[in-house]
């Protein structure tokens, strides 16, 4: 008998070493996720509790102190306003932060407090080392009120948990619907009492999104005692309150087991779809579960790419991997209903309507990232956007909860689509899509009649004339290459002669992008450093950032220049001169080397366009530069506007080896991977799995690739090559190859 028991014993302990030594292999990516990174100073992330691609998210809002809290958070404040479920993540403006709660003890205070020091209002401070910030959770200490604030969110519904002090003094919630985040500002606004547990209601509001409509559901665990409902800050004696400026103040007599929980659920198109959302996602009160659940879907995602690397860059990586799938974000209910953007409600809807399109962003690398991780969502993207097509008569530029926003320029839902469609996605109106992506080009706004006759855009008619015409020229490449696979030669023919415009800025003695006047002078006196926000001919940046936005034909632009060695010279001057960018330059050029701005789109692809001249090695030096200077896993592990998943899909295929310079053509360009491995899931079970050989600091430059068991010469890797699955060795070395990627037939190709 005690042999039998030694051996189970021995039995047991063998299989929690295995169990544990199991875990260990296979540890939770979401672990790696930090959600404060990129919340200090200019990245603008969303901190608080959601699932990916959710409409809900869920977080705190501190007191908004300007253009640095655009998300409603940022690292460098210690106050809580409330918790709000709606928020942007990396953007420069700020608006929503809808349906505010916020729970409090003792006095009741309906203002919520005008400055950090504000006692007297319903604030609370906070302190960093009370807050835990993980994928799909969020906690914080409120010291004011000595309560414990959890949340956590399925899609559509925001789950709160708060544990009061035992025997807590006048325990209640102000539920505000007035403080938006920014510009945001109430228009109507309702809330009604149902039963002793729950509440319903609506918000419109304007703002950056011009008519915002949002309707919800607030519902309790256990009975309040009363209620009393504000409009101002003017009491009314009702259970039903309609106005402009509301809050209220729910109180409870105690709190059972001194845990409050609340759930919300949101909708863009009733009260009673807003119920059924909450019925079909979150029917129960179990937090824990809740928690796992979101978990649980941040795992799947994340899994999709798994990595070997440094414990650092797995948190930079995966952190990166999450911000990418915080938008866009479903705007439909569970039924399919959905507020189009005439403000028609469109029911059961055959496909998943989303929002927040920040395409003057993302279309660079955030979306075709989409065409690898998330196959079932690009046909959702693109049906939302004809969907807007025909609601609007335009393909969306920045779209936000219904409404176009008309951010940024450039008509650049198009190379999305193109994207898509030159990748094989079929699961949307080919027809329709190939009228709107030319209906974009054939508007009369912004200068586009002028690139219609083929023509520049006078700099001295319409402002930002060369920012504009170097992102129109992108999109009209994309509008060709579609129309050439459809067999429309003539469009073919006319939008190819359009992407070709960018050669009118060019400015030969100077070498340099400038704004030429309407008599065909070019703009005097011309400074390649300056940079006016808003009031220049550049967007966001100076001649020496746009002169390289070609990326539709770098080879074009190479001939510009006079061939491979003055466009590389001038290419190192980028990188070594000094950045002035004169009075009022914009705050989003961040991130420098010399006049390069890693903070800004623009200039993402440019580290790579060493490669289209044969010197792929300084592409590698200058990435190995960013990963080190401008990405860390620090609150301010950003440099700029995390840009709605933009600033982070540039690291994600940057850490894995390549980057897709031309945002429609199929192909990614090599530069220098950040990780040692990486498993692509692809569909249909399939795996692309690379392999960085003797990767290191030092060993920083490609030396060889090896396809599936070949030798692979090219500086770049096509799209089908790594979704039809296979592996790639990358092999390392501390010197640059005197080979690899410098003959002209292996460099990049632009133009098919």
């Amino acid at each position: 008998m005690q042999f039998k028991k030694i051996s189970s014993i021995l039995f047991l302990t063998a299989s929690l070493f295995s169990l544990n030594a199991a875990a260990q292999q296979n540890p939770k990516l979401t672990q790696y996720v930090d959600p404060l990174i990129g919340s200090a100073k200019h990245g603008h992330v969303f901190v608080g509790a959601n699932v990916p691609f959710g409409a809900v998210q869920l977080g705190p809002n501190n007191i908004f102190e300007g253009w640095d809290w655009c998300s409603g958070y940022n690292y460098a404040s210690n106050t809580i306003t409330g918790f709000a479920h709606t928020h942007l993540s990396g953007t420069g403006i700020g608006d929503l932060g809808d349906i505010s709660i916020m729970p409090a003890t003792g006095k009741l205070l309906i203002e919520k407090g005008k400055k950090a020091d504000d006692q007297d209002g319903y604030l609370s401070k906070f302190s960093h080392q009370n807050e835990i910030a993980k994928a799909g959770f969020y906690s914080v200490w409120l010291d004011k009120y000595s309560i414990k604030a959890e949340l956590t969110a399925t899609e559509r519904v925001g789950f709160h948990q708060y544990t009061f002090k035992k025997g807590a003094e006048n325990p209640h919630l102000i539920i505000d619907l007035i403080e938006g985040i920014g510009w945001d500002a109430p228009v109507s606004a309702s809330i009604k009492q149902l039963d002793a547990t729950t509440l319903v209601g609506h918000r419109n509001s304007t703002g950056w999104a011009n008519d915002q409509r949002l309707y919800f559901v607030i519902k309790l665990s256990q009975p309040l005692k009363s209620i009393a409902l504000y409009d101002s800050t003017v009491v009314k004696s009702s259970t039903t309150l309609s106005g402009k400026k509301l809050k209220a103040a729910v109180n409870f007599n105690t709190i059972d087991n001194n845990k409050l929980q609340i759930k919300v659920a949101l909708s863009p198109v009733s009260i009673e779809n807003a119920i059924l959302n909450l019925k079909t996602e979150l029917p129960g009160w179990d937090f824990a579960s809740t928690v796992k659940s979101a978990d649980a879907k941040w795992e799947k995602e994340l899994s999709k790419v798994k990595i070997a690397a440094s414990t650092v860059t797995k948190k930079v990586f995966y952190t990166a991997l999450y911000h990418t799938m915080i938008a866009p974000s479903l705007f439909n209910d569970v039924n399919k209903d959905y507020l189009g953007t005439d403000k028609k409600v469109y029911k059961k809807a055959n496909f998943n309507n989303l929002t927040t399109f920040s395409l003057w962003d993302t279309y660079r690398a955030a979306n075709p990232l989409f065409t690898i991780l998330h196959p079932d969502k690009v046909s959702d993207v693109v049906n939302t956007m004809l969907a807007i097509y025909k609601q609007q008569g335009k393909l969306p530029v920045w779209h936000l909860m219904g409404n176009e926003t008309n951010t940024m320029v450039g008509y650049h839902a198009v190379p999305v689509i193109v994207d898509a469609y030159l990748k094989g996605y079929r699961g949307f109106d080919v027809n329709l899509a190939y009228e709107a992506i030319k209906q974009s080009a054939m508007q009369k706004t912004d200068g586009i009649d002028y690139i219609q006759q083929l023509k520049y855009i006078p700099a001295d008619k319409v402002n930002e004339s060369v920012g504009k015409a170097l992102e129109y020229a992108i999109d009209d490449y994309c509008i060709a290459q579609m129309a050439k696979s459809l067999n429309k030669t003539a469009d073919y023919t006319y939008f190819s002669k359009r992407s070709k415009s960018y050669s009118l800025y060019f400015d030969a003695s100077v070498q340099f992008m400038r704004g030429k006047l309407a008599n065909g002078n070019w703009r005097s006196p011309f400074d390649p450093f300056s940079s006016k926000h808003r009031e220049d001919d550049y967007v966001e940046g100076n001649a020496w950032q746009y002169t390289w936005l070609v990326p539709h034909d770098v080879e074009g632009l190479i001939k510009l220049f006079g061939g491979d060695k003055p466009f590389t010279n001038k290419l190192d001057s980028l990188f070594t001169l000094p950045l002035d960018l004169g009075t009022n330059g914009s705050p989003d050029i961040s991130g420098l080397i010399g006049n390069y701005a890693q903070g800004n789109e623009p200039n993402h692809h440019i580290t790579y366009l060493y490669t289209y001249a044969g010197q792929p090695w300084k592409t590698a030096d200058l990435i190995r530069k960013i990963d080190k200077d401008f990405y860390s896993s620090k609150p301010d592990g950003l440099c700029g506007n995390e840009d709605v998943g933009q600033m982070s899909a540039w690291y994600i295929f940057t850490a894995m080896g390549f980057y897709p310079v031309n945002p429609a053509n199929g192909a990614y360009v090599f530069g220098t991977p950040l990780i040692n491995s990486a498993s692509i899931s692809l569909a249909g079970n399939k795996k692309f799995n690379i392999k960085a050989v003797n990767n290191s600091a030092e060993n920083k430059y490609i030396q060889k690739i090896v396809l599936n068991g070949k030798p692979y010469t090219k500086s770049y890797i096509l799209h089908k090559t790594i979704t039809t699955g296979g592996n790639m060795q990358i092999y390392m070395g501390d010197k640059p190859s005197a080979s690899w990627g410098v003959k002209p037939e292996d460099r990049p190709v632009s133009l098919k």
